[in-house]
């Protein structure tokens, strides 16, 4: 059973928010009573990710972001702010693997794209929804790194290197922000049930085998456990949490 929590009148936004961790977090978020902007790069998706909402009888709104793109990031998060009257939580989750490569023969634009997706998405989110809630003086930012963050890989270096900086980016953010009422905590999943994992299975650059049996819980994740990590960091129950990468990854890091 998974707890249950109160985000009445409180407003969050989600980045990668079509599928996956990111449209889970989500749906988690407007069940438990808060309106939720969801930001992706997929118009139709996240239009329609947005519309299950509604038809369910939350407040949500679509916001078509490539999080690359800072202007875009600044609009989708002023947008959700001036739609609902404020921002309290937000979870940036989006984010792209490329396939795994040589570290000798990895090309600079491959680096470049998933540099600018994946940590400067994530310095571009938080940099806009910290300019909200410091006025505010409250708000809870959780960011999506990875079990990447915290080892490496082989074949993954540019991936995990910005995983690596989404902590640091976490971390240097807490300590800037706790005495103005802001707390700033990452996750890092382990090897989700997430459509981009089951497209890395198909085209055989993840061994699912491999992927459950390589942890203690040998299974994937599901989205929906991340999403239960991402409502407890931004719950009063972690009101004293902060600066910290919490690993849901099955047991894969304590190795």
């Amino acid at each position: 059973m998974n707890p249950t929590y109160d985000f009445t009148g409180q407003i969050a936004f989600v980045t990668g928010a079509s599928s996956g961790m990111g449209l889970a977090t989500a749906r988690a978020f407007a069940e438990a009573g808060a309106a939720v902007g969801l930001a992706d790069i997929d118009g139709k998706a996240v239009a329609a990710a947005a519309k299950e909402l509604t038809d369910a009888g939350h407040q949500a709104l679509a916001l078509v972001c490539d999080v690359s793109d800072e202007d875009q990031v600044a609009a989708a998060v002023d947008r959700t702010a001036d739609a609902f009257g404020r921002l309290d939580m937000a979870y940036n989750n989006a984010g792209i693997m490329p396939p795994p490569t040589d570290a000798a023969d990895e090309s600079a634009e491959q680096f470049d794209r998933v540099q600018a997706v994946n940590l400067r998405g994530i310095w571009a989110s938080m940099k806009h929804e910290l300019r909200h809630m410091r006025t505010q003086g409250s708000g809870a930012i959780v960011n999506c790194s990875s079990l990447g963050g915290l080892v490496g890989n082989p074949g993954r270096a540019a991936y995990h290197a910005t995983k690596h900086g989404v902590i640091g980016l976490t971390r240097s953010a807490a300590l800037e922000y706790g005495s103005r009422g802001v707390r700033v905590n990452a996750v890092c999943p382990g090897t989700i049930a997430t459509p981009m994992v089951d497209a890395m299975i198909t085209k055989r650059e993840l061994d699912r085998t491999d992927a459950e049996t390589g942890q203690a819980i040998e299974r994937l994740g599901t989205a929906e456990e991340i999403a239960q990590a991402v409502l407890w960091l931004c719950s009063p129950g972690a009101g004293y949490v902060t600066g910290i990468a919490l690993p849901v990854d099955g047991g894969y890091t304590a190795q």
